[in-house]
Formats: C-alpha cells, sequence, structure tokens
C-alpha cells in the first residue's frame, strides 16, 4: 500500500512536465495533495447556466472541494469562442473558490472512434477545441468519454479512437498543459471503454501517452462488470485496473451509485447508497489511502436548488469517517 508521500509523487508526476506552463494548476494540485485531511476532494458537477463563472458559486454552496464542469453547451457543435472577459471573470471565481481541482468534460456529441471521414474529422476539430478552451482556462483534466465505434469493431475502434485522439492534440499545438483523461464506461451498444484493457491500449498507442489518464466512473464500472460493492470485489478490481493500466494514470473519480445490475452495461446513475453499489462500495473507496488526494464528483440527478447534492457529500463525508484505523 501506498505512503502519503508516494501518493503525492505519483500524483506530481504529470505536473512536474507542465508547471513551466501552467503553474496556476501544479500549485492547485500540490495544495490538495498536502492539505491535512483524510478525506478525497469530494465535489460535484455543475451548471454554467448564467456564465463559467457561476459554477463556483454553485459549488460553495455544496461545500464542494473538487468541481467538473462543460466549458459551453455540450448538445451543440458550433459555440463563439471563449472572451477575455469570460477568462478573467472565470480564473477570479476560481481564485475566491481557492486551490481546489477543476476538470472539464467534453461535449457528449465527440466521437473521434467513428471511421467515417466527415464525422471523424468534425470530431477531431471540436475535441481540439476542447483542449484549447481548457488550457485558456488553465484546467488542468478535461474528461472524455472513448465513443463508439458504430459497428466498425472494438479492435478498429480503438485504433480509429487512438489516431484522432493525436490528432486532436497536434491540432491544440498549444495547450500542452492540458492533460486528458479517458472516462471508464457502461460498456453500452458499442460504446468503447469498458475493459480496462481497452484504455491500457488508447494509453500504450497514442503518441502523446504521457498526457493521458483515466477518469474512473463508478457506475459504469460496476455496468461493465467490476464489482466494488464487496471486499473481494473491490481488492479485485483495483489489482486489475493496477496491473492492467497503472494507479499512477488514475487522476479522477465519477461517484454514481448504480440502479442497474452489475455487468447490466447499462448507464444510469443513482444516488449514493440507492443503487447496487451501495454505501459498502464507497466506503471502501473513500478510505482507501491510495485515493485521499484525489478529485471525486457526483454527477447524480438534482434539482437547481443543489439539495441532493448536499444530501449525497454529507452522506459521502459520514462514510470517509468511519472505520479509519
Amino acid at each position: 500500500m501506498q505512503t502519503a508521500s508516494q501518493n503525492i509523487k505519483n500524483n506530481c508526476c504529470f505536473f512536474s512536465k507542465t508547471c513551466t506552463n501552467n503553474k496556476r494548476a501544479a500549485a492547485i494540485h500540490v495544495s490538495n495533495l498536502l492539505r491535512n485531511s483524510t478525506l478525497p476532494l469530494l465535489g460535484a458537477h455543475m451548471s454554467v447556466e448564467g456564465g463559467l463563472h457561476k459554477a463556483f458559486e454553485r459549488i460553495t454552496l455544496v461545500k464542494g472541494e473538487s468541481l467538473q464542469i462543460f466549458s459551453k453547451n455540450q448538445r451543440q457543435w458550433e459555440v463563439p469562442p471563449l472572451r477575455d472577459s469570460e477568462i478573467k471573470q472565470f480564473k477570479k471565481a476560481w481564485e475566491q473558490w481557492g486551490q481546489k481541482h477543476v476538470a472539464v468534460h467534453d461535449s457528449y456529441l465527440i466521437n473521434l472512434a467513428n471511421s467515417d471521414a466527415q464525422k471523424s474529422n468534425r470530431a477531431v476539430g471540436a475535441f481540439a477545441e476542447e483542449i484549447n478552451r481548457a488550457g485558456l482556462l488553465t484546467i488542468p483534466y478535461l474528461i472524455m468519454h472513448p465513443g463508439s465505434h458504430v459497428g466498425a469493431g472494438i479492435e478498429q475502434g480503438l485504433k480509429q479512437l487512438t489516431k484522432n485522439l493525436d490528432r486532436a492534440f497536434e491540432k491544440a499545438a498549444e495547450a500542452t498543459a492540458v492533460m486528458v483523461l479517458l472516462e471508464t464506461t457502461a460498456g453500452q451498444g458499442t460504446v468503447l471503454g469498458s475493459r480496462f484493457e481497452e484504455l491500457a491500449y488508447i494509453i500504450s498507442h497514442s503518441k502523446y501517452s504521457d498526457r493521458l489518464g483515466v477518469c474512473y466512473d463508478t457506475c459504469h464500472t460496476f455496468a461493465a462488470g467490476y464489482d466494488i460493492s464487496t471486499k473481494k470485489g473491490y481488492s479485485k478490481t483495483f489489482s486489475d485496473f493496477e496491473s492492467i493500466i497503472g494507479l499512477d494514470r488514475l487522476k479522477f473519480f465519477h461517484l454514481n451509485d448504480s440502479k442497474k445490475e452489475l455487468g447490466s452495461r447499462v448507464d444510469r446513475h443513482d444516488h449514493i447508497g440507492k443503487g447496487k453499489i451501495g454505501l459498502t462500495g464507497f466506503r471502501q473507496l473513500l478510505n482507501d489511502p491510495r485515493f485521499v488526494a484525489h478529485p471525486m464528483v457526483l454527477e447524480t440527478p438534482k434539482e437547481k436548488d443543489l439539495k441532493e447534492d448536499i444530501e449525497n457529500l454529507k452522506l459521502l463525508r459520514s462514510l470517509a469517517t468511519k472505520n479509519k484505523s
């Protein structure tokens, strides 16, 4: 099991390469790692309605320590470029929130695994723009869905995805401080990324491997057949992750319970403790010293008053303070 100093070293490895380009992000990351807490960095995905900076008001309301946003309308291809005033307002709000982690999620429309030339080119351009926007906002992590092979098969889909991912990195040549996190998926239909081996393929075959990591979604992986609801299942899941991908690649978590059964391959998020994973699974994760410095955000259903986020975070914090040895 890793010591705190080993955990800090592993998590700092990426930023040691990029801090000259993104000193602010590096400072935030190190500050989080060195904070005096045994809790992971719990937070939530927040709306940017009214402006990107508004997300910080919402995450402050729920007392979150990590944040995920969309940097634009995730359902539209064409969006206006970020204005200087937007960027300044965002950075000011971030500074007021404190030295805490922010990640951006890419648009749901983007599918880098599509073999159709026209659709593929459009996806590459859109993802390059996502990287550029994250860079302008000094957000260190861009989380992406690996996409769908659309009937071409897993092997062809992974090859296409990796090629197009590299093309996007090349088009966004100035945003070198942005790390792309491949999100684990449920494996519904022709979607890629439900097996650790698939993510490992992308990382090992990309020309930009040093800029790739993983975002672990608890609902998705449970639906894909990785059981964290029991002690034995939890141990095996992360042992497999370590041997296939490496825990040093795991940078971010989405905390969602699952409405569907283990191995269902159906992506349906539920509130913490209300689904098939249950409280035991989340208690194990939150008390795992390997992940004490990791950002973990909710993506569970909620209303505008954010009451559900407040309740879910309160429950998670209570789990993280129990059974400490």
